[in-house]
């Protein structure tokens, strides 16, 4: 997977490419889904949802720069094949998902793997998500319309927000970086496509 997706991705980051080396995807996945497990699509886990693409992994990991220091807040668990990935990268992980039968899964997954760095929560985050302190990294693994705001004002001085941003098919992954108390940088990395966040889907579009 590395050498055939990850690396002519792009994805050049040693640290990034170490977490995948620790991991074994189909251990996230079900038994029949396994053969499949490091094919370049998304694989579904259920309930209507998916496991992304390694390489829309890789590549989100590789914008983010996690550093071992940092705290992080993952907006979509699934089953934890990219909260393990963060859980590698970062200090702590807090990971929300609606669906509360896959989070239930993540954490099985989790704890067969050692990884204890791991806080999973189950509501809705399409809007926001409720933090005792502002977060060095905020991440989605669905996609938005629009960034929500509340999140924005969540993040630290210098922290920042990944997320792809778009509708249909038509979508780009963007990082805004918090550069000071009242201002933000934003900065398009590269476009994609992935399902809409749960309760922040793009509205209908009525043709007359």
């Amino acid at each position: 997977m590395l050498e055939q997706q990850i690396r002519p991705s792009d994805v050049l980051n040693p640290r990034v490419l170490k977490a995948f080396e620790s991991l074994k995807r189909e251990q996230f996945l079900d038994a029949e889904l396994s053969g499949l497990a490091y094919s370049d699509t998304a694989l579904p886990i259920g309930f209507g949802q998916v496991m992304l693409p390694p390489v829309i992994d890789g590549r989100l990991l590789q914008v983010l720069n996690v550093q071992d220091h940092e705290g992080v807040l993952e907006i979509g668990t699934g089953t934890g094949y990219f909260t393990a990935l963060l859980a590698q990268l970062s200090k702590w992980v807090t990971s929300v998902d609606i669906v509360a039968e896959l989070s239930e899964c993540a954490l099985q997954n989790l704890q067969q793997l050692g990884i204890n760095n791991v806080s999973l929560c189950i509501g809705d985050a399409s809007q926001a998500w409720p933090l005792d302190d502002r977060i060095d990294v905020i991440v989605s693994t669905a996609a938005f319309t629009v960034i929500p705001d509340s999140y924005l004002q969540s993040l630290k001085v210098g922290g920042r927000m990944l997320a792809v941003v778009g509708e249909d098919e038509v979508m780009t992954a963007v990082m805004v970086t918090r550069v000071s108390e009242r201002e933000w940088n934003t900065e398009s990395h590269f476009e994609t496509a992935i399902p809409a966040m749960i309760n922040a889907e793009p509205k209908a579009k009525f043709e007359f």
